[in-house]
């Protein structure tokens, strides 16, 4: 079914259906968005979802896609107002919403991201934001190390950090992001 043409009122209700998906996503994961849920969040009939969106997959991607722009612009803003940069560093690969503290946030934002993998139509879109996410990376790691990173560094760095927190994870520390903030900083005191 082709996309119906948008009108101010259309394009309103569409943008309500991607954030409710989106915050469904980002609380409970994927299996959390529903048709019916994301009707039910967005506060609009459950034929919206249908009417705006192709399929379930096409309303995900959406969320993702949404969800994913909030958080790199989170990342932006920190960036532009000179925030310490191992923090947005830590935000880039936990989620801004990981400096609340605590399991959850990074629990969820880690399930979102192996769940992605099994969820073939994501794979272009993740593949553009990692575009963006890499460079807000490097211009992190520039500033908290005090030079740019070597090539293949920004990975090392996300493997890293990935790897201490997919273990704290695993052994239910209570705070993944101080776990990851005590190993991007040895990682980067070496750098320098």
């Amino acid at each position: 079914m082709a996309a119906p043409k948008q009108t101010e009122k259309g394009e309103r209700r569409r943008a309500q259906l991607v954030a409710a998906a989106a915050d469904l996503l980002e609380e409970n994961g994927f299996d959390a968005v529903r048709h019916r849920a994301v009707a039910e969040r967005a506060g609009v009939p459950l034929a919206a979802t249908t009417y705006y969106f192709s399929s379930l997959d096409d309303l995900v991607a959406a969320a993702l896609d949404h969800l994913g722009g909030e958080e790199l612009a989170m990342s932006r803003t920190c960036l532009d107002e000179h925030d310490d940069p191992s923090e947005i560093v830590l935000d880039l690969l936990l989620g801004p919403r990981s400096r609340t503290g605590g399991l959850d946030p990074v629990l969820l934002r880690f399930e979102r991201l192996i769940g992605s993998g099994r969820r073939p139509y994501l794979a272009g879109l993740l593949r553009a934001q990692r575009v963006e996410f890499d460079a807000q990376l490097d211009e992190a790691l520039t500033r908290a190390a005090g030079r740019r990173p070597r090539p293949g560094e920004v990975r090392r760095v996300t493997a890293l950090v990935d790897g201490v927190v997919l273990t704290a994870l695993i052994e239910a520390d209570p705070d993944p992001r101080e776990v990851a903030r005590g190993a991007l900083r040895e990682a980067i005191a070496e750098w320098s």
